[in-house]
């Protein structure tokens, strides 16, 4: 049975494994102090020797203990957790024979780097990474039209959607985390400038929060726009993968435009929960801080409810009586219910009498036979109905066959001819006879062998 959702399989691989991570203050600085002497000096590794230098720089820096061996002991146990936690790692073969080059990981690099750089979403790194975006998927819609080989469409469509569409999208993406978290950080501040001057920042959060509800209302309508022509490109690389047969392109541009989707969903969320956002404040402003600029209500109302103002709140009911109404009180009738009569659930059945086919067709034979048909051919005419189908005048010259022997002798001749008995029938013709008898015959009645030959037939 496969797994009710796609991450299950990784999220229990990594509750097997025991993934932890924990990272103290003086780990995060340290590196911190690592990204930051990588990217001045433009190295890749450190030596040991360099990792020793630099951890007791950050322990000067951070007053966190004392230098000398204990110091180096210490940076050989944090340079040990690291390790552990797959944040540093060895990049030499020497292994035991000398000492060790490390490098950062990439999930060190990615924590450094949320504590470091300070990437929020704007018009311009939106403008910029979104024109980005729009070259690369012309040019892998372009090598999509000419792509005939499979090593041509893994290496010009394939590769650019799973790479570098990834990678521009996701600069997307981690910008808007930033901004996610700068708002976040926005709503704190607006909370402090309230605690810190009550009336005296009305203004200057009424300016923020118009001035970040369009930064937003922009944004969003720049993400719509570009995602748009996005997901216009993407479909039609992948209906031209789908067209040439080439699963690969087409499974990496559905994956693209799900990504795309995404971001463009993350605008009208942000709008959104700012919206509501941005209104409560302003309600708060208006019917909480300009009624009361002073906070006299509100420091009273604490005082009530901490039980220093004097009296607590109770709860007090007028206890007045009844109101005596002098007249005469009359006496309603009770009220008759509405009813309506009750229908029968099954409606009666009318009774008819049923009828016998048979019998009506033996009675039309009698008739005919009275009136002077001396011809199997020509009874069957007569009393077959002339605006019935061939199968229904078909089945009545059966029934009469069956029938006329038991109600008039029938006249044996050694050649019988075939006789039309209407359009579309044809019967051998049979002389009856003229003594019509009065009832029917069975087979065992005496009566039926009269008149026949041995090569009579019914």
């Amino acid at each position: 049975m496969p797994d009710p959702h796609p991450a299950a399989a990784l999220v229990t691989s990594l509750a097997r494994r025991g993934v932890s991570l924990e990272l103290p203050t003086l780990d995060l600085c340290f590196l911190a102090a690592l990204q930051l002497r990588a990217d001045h000096a433009a190295v890749a590794s450190f030596q040991e020797d360099q990792l020793f230098d630099i951890f007791q720089q950050v322990v000067v820096l951070t007053n966190e203990g004392a230098g000398g061996t204990r110091s180096s002991k210490r940076a050989t146990h944090v340079v040990r957790r690291l390790r552990d936690q797959r944040l540093l790692v060895r990049v030499d073969g020497a292994g035991v024979v000398r000492s060790g080059e490390y490098a950062l990981t990439r999930l060190a690099t990615g924590i450094v780097a949320f504590y470091l750089e300070d990437e929020a979403l704007t018009r311009e790194s939106l403008d910029v990474l979104a024109g980005t975006l729009t070259a690369c998927l012309l040019a892998v819609r372009e090598a999509a039209r000419t792509a005939s080989e499979p090593e041509a469409w893994r290496a010009h469509v394939v590769g650019p959607l799973r790479v570098t569409l990834f990678e521009l999208a996701g600069g997307i993406e981690r910008r808007q985390r930033g901004f996610d978290l700068q708002q976040e950080t926005f709503q704190r501040d607006i909370s402090a400038l309230l605690t810190a001057d009550w009336f005296g920042a009305v203004e200057r959060c009424t300016s923020l929060l118009d001035t970040t509800s369009a930064v937003l209302h922009e944004l969003n309508d720049m993400l719509l726009r570009h995602s748009y022509r996005f997901s216009e490109l993407l479909q039609e690389v992948r209906e031209i993968a789908e067209g040439a047969g080439h699963a690969e392109a087409e499974h990496a541009a559905r994956g693209a435009i799900e990504q795309v989707d995404r971001i463009a969903a993350w605008g009208a969320a942000r709008q959104r929960a700012w919206s509501d956002y941005h209104d409560w404040v302003h309600r708060y402003l208006r019917d909480v801080v300009r009624l009361d600029p002073s906070r006299t209500l509100i420091h009273r109302l604490r005082e009530q409810l901490a039980g220093r103002g004097g009296k607590a709140y109770a709860l007090t009911v007028a206890n007045a009586p009844a109101i005596r109404l002098l007249r005469q009180a009359i006496a309603t009738p009770d009220a008759v219910p509405v009813r309506r009569p009750k229908k029968e659930r099954e409606p009666k059945l009318d009774a008819e009498i049923a009828s016998d086919p048979d019998a009506a067709l033996t009675t039309s034979i009698r008739n005919a036979l009275a009136e002077g048909a001396r011809g199997l051919a020509e009874l069957t005419a007569r009393v077959a109905e002339p605006d019935a189908s061939v199968d229904a005048r078909f089945r009545t010259a059966g029934k009469v066959a069956q029938i006329v022997p038991q109600i008039v002798a029938i006249a044996s001749t050694e050649e019988r001819a075939w006789v039309a008995a209407g359009e579309g029938i044809v019967v051998e013709e049979w002389s009856l006879g003229s003594d019509e008898r009065l009832g029917p015959r069975g087979p065992n009645d005496p009566a039926a062998d009269e008149g026949k030959g041995e090569d009579d037939a019914p």
